[in-house]
């Protein structure tokens, strides 16, 4: 495979699947693919894995960072309000390619409106998910 993943690139396409399959990556990957804009902040992804500890959480969105499969995309200065996230998290184009050609995308329409019925949202994650978002995403 010649995908760039920055890196990842070292990895044998079989280890970047075994790394971003792990449960809590994955559960990661598939929460940004759910999110409305594709773009949570990190109390977003930590609500919506309320079993994993914010730093593991945390922790996992770095390596995915890392490997090349996510990137964090901040909101310009002008664009940041307070009270509100200025820090949201994505798939490289690099990430999205190479889930694709992995068949790792496969449900992602599923995820969306699996997202859409989660009934009983904290009133901060409503708040978040209508923050403000970069243009460029």
């Amino acid at each position: 495979m010649s995908t760039d993943l920055g890196t990842a690139g070292e990895m044998k396409s079989r280890e970047l699947v075994h790394f971003v399959t792990q449960q809590t990556r994955f559960a990661l990957v598939n929460n940004i693919l759910q999110h409305p804009e594709q773009l949570p902040s990190m109390y977003e992804l930590e609500e919506l894995n309320p079993s994993v500890s914010e730093a593991t959480v945390y922790k996992h969105i770095q390596k995915l960072i890392d490997a090349g499969i996510v990137r964090e995309v901040p909101l310009d200065d002008d664009q940041r309000r307070q009270g509100y996230p200025w820090k949201f998290y994505g798939l490289t184009e690099e990430g999205q390619t190479f889930l694709d050609e992995h068949n790792l995308l496969a449900a992602e329409e599923t995820l969306q409106q699996i997202y859409e019925t989660i009934s009983n949202k904290p009133e901060k994650m409503v708040k978040y998910e209508n923050a403000p978002r970069p243009d460029d995403a």
